[in-house]
Formats: C-alpha cells, structure tokens, sequence
C-alpha cells in the first residue's frame, strides 16, 4: 500500500474572515481586504522568501481544516445551488485531500523578527495553515482564450448601503479597524447568501464576521442594507 507523507504547514494566514460565510467565493474579489501570511517554525527564516518580492502575486496553496470529508458531487453557487456537478468541476472545499489554491497579490515582505507577507484578495478563512507558496508567472499561469465552464462570466455585484444605525455604531467604535468598512462593502457586494436564498423575496437578516465584529444585514432587490456593526464580546 501506498504511504501517505503527512502534510505540514508552512505558515498561517490571518484574514478578517474568522468563518466561512463571510470568505469571498473566489480570491481577488476583495481586492482592497488585506491578509498576512506568517511562516512559522522551521520555514520562519527570512532565505525561505529571499527574491519573493519581485513577484507582484502569489499562488497560496492551503488546507480546508475546517472540512474532514469529501464529496463526490456538489452544488456550485454559481449555478443557483439547484444543479450538481463532480467535485472535479468545482472548487468546493468538500475535496479528497482538502487542499485549496488561491491567488493573491503580494504587498510587503517584512523579514524581522518574524518572516510576515502582506497580500491582498485572498479568499481564505483567518487562521487556516497555508502548505506552500509559490510565485505567479504570468506567461505561463494567465491563459488569454481560456474557458471558465459555468462560471466564465464576472459575478454581479449587489449595491450596499449602511443604515443610519450602523453609521453610528462605525463612527462610535473607537478601536474598529481602519479596514472594516472596507471589508463590509467588499464583502456583502459578493452576495454571500446561499444561492437558493437569492431566488426568494424575503425578509430574511443575515449576520456575517468580519474581524471581531457581527455585521448585519438584509437585502432588498439589488441592495445589502446594513442594519447593525457589533463588536463580539466572547
């Protein structure tokens, strides 16, 4: 029988995202929310990275730690979660060996104390281990004429408004992150509701994390309205 070398992660990425729901469905689609790659351990030595940043982007190649089955067929958003594909046609999470690939652009390397990457438009749950890091090449990954099956076409985005209730509860939250509402619109302009959800009028509330914060929300024909910001307490 075959042996199966244990996988060991190289580094952990911290996102604003603490839960899935709130992660953008495809990286680059928050492309203003920013993520920090920290290499730990035996990799957490500034000639792991030397040259890394003349790369403008980077491949992360990472665990779904929060998944521990696969499945052989699933039901992508992107075609109303009411059709089935095999997990091979998708980038479901539900994957044998649970591994995730995602591209992000590189902003900053800092070498000291610690070996941390800055990045932007990652699509990855905060605190999830990261395998390995490879640099994009363009000539060679970027495929001009390339066909993206049922999901060819750039997703629509939603408008999104802040509540006069949640304007306040911004601007009266002191140690909010600089970055929040940055990650509000970018976030909920994704529509991260269940697909079958979209197809119903409803007056249904959502809540999603972001940072240590709940946010909430409800949308109304193209519109996220956000009703409230409230910091966690736990």
């Amino acid at each position: 029988m075959k042996s199966q070398q244990e996988l060991t992660p190289i580094a952990h990425i911290r996102t604003p995202y603490p839960e899935k729901f709130s992660v953008p469905r495809q990286s680059r689609l928050t492309p203003n929310i920013y993520a920090t790659v920290e290499l730990t351990g035996d990799y957490d030595h500034a000639q792991a990275v030397k040259g890394i940043e003349q790369f403008s982007h980077l491949w992360l190649v990472f665990e779904f730690h929060q998944h521990n089955h696969w499945q052989e067929k699933v039901r992508p958003p992107r075609l109303g979660g009411n059709e089935s594909v095999g997990v091979f046609a998708s980038r479901s999470p539900f994957r044998p060996n649970q591994l995730g690939l995602s591209v992000v652009e590189l902003i900053s390397v800092e070498t000291s104390p610690n070996v941390k990457l800055a990045v932007r438009g990652a699509d990855i749950v905060d605190g999830t281990p990261i395998v390995d890091i490879k640099p994009y090449i363009p000539y060679v990954d970027a495929v001009p004429n390339a066909k993206g099956g049922f999901a060819d076409n750039t997703p629509n985005v939603l408008n999104v408004q802040l509540l006069d209730n949640a304007k306040h509860q911004l601007e009266q939250t002191s140690n909010a992150p600089q970055a929040l509402e940055t990650a509000i619109i970018e976030v909920l302009q994704q529509d991260p509701r269940p697909a079958y959800h979209k197809e119903k009028r409803t007056d249904r509330r959502y809540g999603t994390a972001l940072f240590d914060y709940n946010i909430r929300w409800y949308v109304e024909e193209n519109t996220v309205f956000v009703e409230e910001i409230i910091q966690n307490t736990l």
